[in-house]
């Protein structure tokens, strides 16, 4: 059974969204349990599934995914560091391209290539 691109399309940018979200909200305004554990883990875990989940949603597309998901990775950091409530941090954006490179790995060794074309 495949599914439809237009399903991975809606939760690769709901994904998006909800990530930017938690990245972006006072700490104080999270349940606890989300800092329990390291936070470079979170950041890559959650690159990894916006970099499946994009991978997924546009199979034609996976340079410019991968370009344009460790730019939107290092905007976060950067209003993060700008809102005075948060930190941005260098390692955050490191450890969001290692789960991208996850991704496209996990991709490339399942062979879910499905029209995917690194040149």
């Amino acid at each position: 059974m495949t599914l439809p691109p237009s399903l991975f399309k809606l939760l690769f940018w709901l994904a998006c969204a909800g990530f930017t979200l938690l990245a972006l909200v006072p700490t104080g305004y999270l349940p606890p349990d989300i800092f329990n554990w390291w936070d470079k883990a979170q950041h890559a875990v959650a690159f990894a599934v916006m970099g499946a989940l994009g991978l997924a949603a546009y199979p034609k597309f996976p340079l410019r995914l991968l370009l344009w998901l460790p730019v939107f990775g290092g905007v976060i950091e950067l209003t993060q560091a700008a809102t005075g409530w948060r930190d941005g941090q260098w390692g955050d954006w490191l450890a969001d391209g290692l789960g991208l490179l996850l991704a496209v790995g996990v991709f490339v060794a399942m062979g879910w290539k499905r029209g995917l074309k690194i040149d």
